[in-house]
């Protein structure tokens, strides 16, 4: 099951991206899959082409773990009397 991530690297925006498991504390780096800006839009420095993305970890301020969207959230209203 894939997750997905908004990192918050050192001195640049955050950019969202997918990771196949949730980081270990003894984990260097981050391998990532799928990088994007929050809008959608391509990372202007990452090459349009590359499968994956190492990150280390020094580079990373923090990661902040996002909602599945699969599943769809149930709200119903109820009328009270």
């Amino acid at each position: 099951m894939a997750y997905t991530v908004l990192i918050h690297l050192v001195n640049a925006d955050p950019i969202l991206a997918e990771v196949e498991r949730l980081p270990e504390p003894q984990d260097q780096v981050l391998i990532c899959t799928n990088i994007r800006l929050r809008d959608g839009k391509e990372v202007h420095y990452i090459d349009p082409e590359a499968v994956q993305v190492i990150i280390p970890w020094h580079r990373i301020s923090f990661v902040e773990v996002l909602s599945s969207r699969e599943e769809p959230e149930i709200i119903s209203f109820v009328r009270e009397r």
